[in-house]
């Protein structure tokens, strides 16, 4: 138990696993590629895997995330405890599921990708943790009440867009939803006399 606290907390303080600019197109390739070298080395466990909870896939073509599970557990040492994710400047057409399996995701930027849908931010309801997402570059930003729309869905947001969420944003963002956003009819069960 004391080791996995000691990489864990080792991790924490790791730079982020860089793949950026690597002309990376499937995820399966992030295992014969090198990161790029920062200016602080990456720990690695004896047996290779990565001691980081961050992680830079930016400016590259990855148009798909199948598998990205999988990579991550060979790649990372603690792939669960993942906070931060750079996705951008790829060419995504949604908000792959696997992205709500890190309950721990803090950051995610998704922005200069190929989201044609709104509702895809709904997804990532589900992550307790998200703080701080950039879509801003995806043909959604074009949606009426884009902002509002993702300030309203996930409350827990801190910034968007490289941008703060203020007490105004917010408000403006509950309006928005009131009256744009029809509620789900609930259904009554019919007794059996």
């Amino acid at each position: 138990m004391c080791t996995r606290w000691s990489s864990s907390k080792t991790s924490m303080q790791a730079p982020p696993v860089d793949f950026s600019f690597r002309g990376i197109s499937f995820i399966q390739d992030l295992l014969t590629e090198e990161p790029r070298p920062g200016l602080k080395p990456i720990k690695r466990t004896e047996e290779g895997r990565l001691l980081t909870q961050a992680l830079r896939l930016n400016n590259n073509t990855i148009n798909d995330l199948t598998e990205f599970t999988d990579i991550m557990r060979k790649l990372l040492e603690h792939p669960e405890e993942i906070y931060w994710i750079d996705l951008s400047f790829n060419d995504l057409p949604t908000i792959d599921p696997v992205l709500t399996t890190y309950y721990n995701l803090h950051n995610l930027n998704l922005h200069g990708n190929s989201i044609h849908e709104l509702s895809e931010v709904d997804k990532l309801a589900v992550l307790p943790h998200l703080r701080s997402l950039t879509l801003h570059g995806n043909p959604i930003e074009e949606e009426k009440g884009y902002r509002s729309y993702v300030i309203s869905t996930l409350p827990n947001l801190k910034s968007f867009d490289f941008s703060a969420i203020t007490k105004l944003d917010r408000s403006t963002a509950a309006v928005w939803r009131r009256m744009n956003i029809k509620p789900k009819k609930v259904r009554k069960r019919l007794s059996n006399y």
